[in-house]
């Protein structure tokens, strides 16, 4: 489903109606089912690929991505868990979808790169909570859509890969807060777009998976901010783009899915090695997960092979076991998932295989039961989103 690099990357557009000119969304049910999701008010317009940031405020900061018929959106909206309900914020300079967004240590909003419709973009914009607006910032080196974003422990923010509209890169940069200057710094050894970049609890950068160099990647590569250097670890068992990668609470990443099944596996920092953990019961990609309070991660709904996913499913790190959880309301996938400060997991958004989504729930891990919100004010759809994997 990948293109070479000598040829555009599909557009997650692309991709979505690849998978479902032969398929429809599917609500998966089991013995083990509880009905812990349940339907609220709508977001005003259906979205996909855009990014949530959890504020410093409690409120969640839901900006660009993709409404129906390939349509980039340059809105902005936050989401109140006080009462529910999303209001509408100040508009991005750019439309955007495929961007990443990074919460600074000074509460404001980084947003990157991503594809307007005609053009991939290297502009970057800061979205302040305290005024509602956005300002535009400096400008990456490469334009970058599909990359990855981490922010380090120094303030500053790691960008990898992505794709530039003629080639999906191997190049990095820094973002200085302090300066709001961007800088070149190592370049990883593979190339790839649709992976996924992990601070370890060393402050090293874990990057994985992901397409490039004219196949999916299986190697694993790591950033020194101290040095600036890039040095390869050891290759995942499995190829995978479109995954996700979680930092458990005792350190480890657990890596799930993409485009090679229901496999899973752990990276352990400290002996650089991957072990195959416990299936999924589905194979997914284009899925979200995020860690609980609890330690458990939740992997929700994404891509089957054939089907849009409304399943979820848990995983146990103490014993590397996988339970069904409660399905969502609506299968979906490129949704974005948020873990707001009471544990609670905001779900929303997405594709359902067929259509475009402004629906959102909630998911409590305290009662294993979901309320759904009320509606953002634009839909999205295929948006990425900003997880935090520890409270």
């Amino acid at each position: 489903m990948q293109s070479t690099v000598t040829t555009p990357t599909p557009t997650t557009s692309t991709l979505k109606s690849t998978q479902t000119t032969t398929s429809t969304s599917i609500s998966t049910t089991t013995p083990f089912r509880k009905p812990g999701w349940s339907n609220t008010g709508r977001m005003n317009h259906a979205r996909d690929e855009h990014t949530t940031s959890l504020l410093v405020n409690g409120k969640v900061l839901a900006a660009g991505g993709n409404n129906h018929d390939d349509h980039p959106l340059e809105s902005a909206e936050l989401y109140d868990p006080s009462t529910g309900t999303c209001t509408v914020t100040g508009s991005m300079n750019d439309t955007r979808y495929g961007h990443e967004a990074t919460v600074l240590t000074n509460g404001k909003v980084l947003v990157t790169g991503g594809y307007s419709g005609d053009v991939y973009l290297n502009s970057a914009e800061l979205y302040d909570p305290l005024t509602g607006i956005w300002t535009v910032t400096s400008s990456m080196n490469d334009a970058r859509n599909f990359h990855a974003a981490s922010l380090l422990t120094n303030g500053k923010v790691l960008v990898t890969g992505g794709y530039n509209g003629t080639i999906i890169l191997h190049s990095a940069e820094l973002y200085d807060p302090s300066t709001e200057i961007w800088t070149t710094t190592g370049s990883m050894d593979s190339a790839r777009d649709g992976h996924t970049s992990t601070v370890l609890e060393n402050g090293k950068v874990l990057v994985i998976g992901g397409f490039g160099d004219g196949t999916m990647q299986n190697s694993a590569e790591l950033y020194d901010p101290s040095t600036e250097i890039w040095k390869t670890t050891r290759n995942m068992h499995h190829t995978r783009d479109y995954l996700t990668a979680s930092l458990l609470t005792n350190g480890k990443v657990l890596v799930t899915g993409g485009y090679r099944g229901n496999s899973t596996e752990l990276y352990d920092p400290s002996t650089e090695l991957w072990t195959v953990t416990g299936n999924m019961h589905s194979a997914r990609n284009n899925h979200r997960a995020a860690v609980l309070i609890n330690g458990k991660v939740l992997v929700t709904g994404g891509y089957n092979d054939r089907f849009t996913l409304n399943s979820t499913e848990l995983y146990d790190p103490s014993t590397g076991i996988w339970m069904i959880g409660d399905s969502m309301s609506t299968a979906r996938a490129f949704h974005a998932a948020s873990i707001l400060k009471d544990g609670k997991i905001l779900v929303i958004g997405g594709s359902d295989g067929s259509a475009t989504l402004n629906s959102a729930e909630l998911y409590d891990p305290l009662t294993g039961t979901l309320t759904t919100i009320d509606n953002m004010s634009n839909a999205r759809n295929s948006h990425t989103a900003f997880i935090s994997t520890r409270l």
